[in-house]
């Protein structure tokens, strides 16, 4: 991890981002186990494995995926969609990740290396098609496999697994790369049943972060039995309002994958699409995966704010998500947002050039921008733009003081419909050039 420190200096106040964001107890789903181990792959010995596992037997667990766009796939993601996909996504129990190397444009012997931690793991369940793999680190290297599959070994030789809080942050430490904290949460959830389960998620990401998705790992891990069909549903649904609604940087990786698997050890009606708590459940794992999203970007690489996009009142969702991640990929809004400079026609510059279908979601007379300050101040609001017509007297004192905030958020209000969409981003600073200046040295 190239950036030991999680504190951040905003003018006169330090924040302490492990502090903020890390829990420092938990509550886990039933069933699971996980594990972590330093291989020696990360130079600085921290910790680079991990495996997570389902020990319920009694429900045939269904896994799901959404991976990245990226046309050069790394290995463990063509390998990790082949199983899912001759699996049809049942009965897969266990997820390995390494990182400090991604094993990504490293060929058929990149594939081979995949195929053996895979195939590790599956030898100790005596399953096939069981296992899920992921990679984060640089690109274009080859996996120290001797150093993996010792590794591997040693966990199931040594049963390092554990459920309980160490263990599950200790496994969520293991996928970090650039990352200043380790991500994740867990949450309890109640079906009107009465029912009981829970959701916990783990994320890595801090650069490279750009939908569809980002150079970021994602899992999310659930006691509730959901088909595989629906989990995909539920799952893509989730995905495209928070993973993919998230940019630090502009960058998409070739790893990035987002996964979950739901085992079933709580006892209640398996969801499929038709139940009755599908959309219930559908609607919690989203705002789920926009908690978990929404740390990647609170750790955006040199970031000092954390920036909300809200487009609202479009005349459909796709329409306000593309104009949200339009402002939010803006390098020039970006280092607006870092100088404090209230431009706000950079805002609508990006806006202008964002790649809609067609331009009915758009009235240049009806289009308001704003600042909204996050901290519970007075005037909230600092309108920029009304109907479509720059406000020439801008406090640019009440500007400086909300853009100073760590959160603050930019409104648009399109005035063509009743659509809206969020993105999540962050101010580019001095810092981002000098993390990724010397990333592999």
């Amino acid at each position: 991890m190239k950036i030991s420190t999680t504190l951040l200096q905003q003018g006169s106040k330090v924040i302490d981002k492990y502090s903020l964001y890390v829990p420092k107890t938990g509550t886990f789903p039933k069933g699971f186990k996980v594990a972590s181990a330093a291989t020696g792959v990360k130079k600085n010995g921290n910790l680079d494995l991990g495996i997570i596992l389902n020990t319920n037997q009694s429900y045939p667990s269904s896994a799901a995926a959404v991976f990245t766009t990226n046309k050069f796939k790394a290995a463990p993601v063509l390998l990790s969609h082949k199983v899912l996909e001759e699996s049809s996504g049942k009965n897969v129990n266990a997820i390995v990740v390494n990182s400090g190397c991604a094993n990504s444009v490293t060929g058929d012997v990149g594939m081979k290396d995949a195929r053996e931690m895979v195939g590790l793991v599956n030898e100790q369940l005596h399953q096939e098609n069981s296992t899920l793999v992921m990679s984060t680190g640089v690109i274009g290297q080859r996996l120290q496999l001797n150093k993996i599959s010792q590794g591997i070994k040693d966990i199931f030789g040594q049963n390092k697994f554990g459920t309980d809080f160490e263990s599950w942050l200790n496994i969520s430490k293991c996928i970090c790369t650039t990352d200043t904290f380790p991500k994740l949460i867990t949450s309890k959830f109640t079906l009107p049943n009465g029912t009981e389960y829970t959701l916990t998620g783990m994320a890595k990401g801090a650069g490279m972060i750009c939908p569809n998705m980002a150079t970021l790992l994602g899992f999310i891990v659930t006691d509730l039995p959901i088909q595989s069909q629906a989990l995909q549903k539920m799952l893509r649904f989730s995905t495209e309002r928070s993973f993919n609604c998230i940019s630090v940087d502009g960058d998409m990786s070739t790893n990035d994958t987002i996964c979950m698997i739901a085992n079933g050890a709580v006892e209640t009606p398996e969801i499929t699409e038709t139940s009755s708590d599908y959309e219930q459940v559908k609607l919690q794992v989203t705002e789920f995966g926009k908690r978990l999203a929404q740390l990647v970007v609170r750790d955006g690489e040199g970031a000092t704010k954390f920036v909300t996009v809200n487009v609202k009142n479009a005349l459909n969702f796709a329409d306000a998500k593309i104009i949200a991640e339009s402002i939010s990929n803006s390098m020039l809004v970006k280092t607006a947002l870092y100088g404090k400079d209230a431009n706000w026609g950079r805002i609508l510059c990006a806006i202008g050039y964002a790649k809609l279908g067609d331009l009915s979601s758009l009235d240049v007379d009806k289009i308001n921008v704003s600042f909204i300050a996050t901290d519970n101040s007075e005037p909230r609001e600092l309108k920029l733009v009304v109907n479509g017509v720059p406000q020439l007297e801008i406090d640019e004192e009440r500007a400086s003081e909300i853009l100073a905030l760590t959160d603050l958020e930019v409104l648009v209000d399109l005035g063509t419909g009743s659509e809206e969409a969020q993105f999540w981003t962050c101010d580019l600073s001095h810092e981002y050039v000098t993390i990724n200046g010397d990333y592999r040295s």
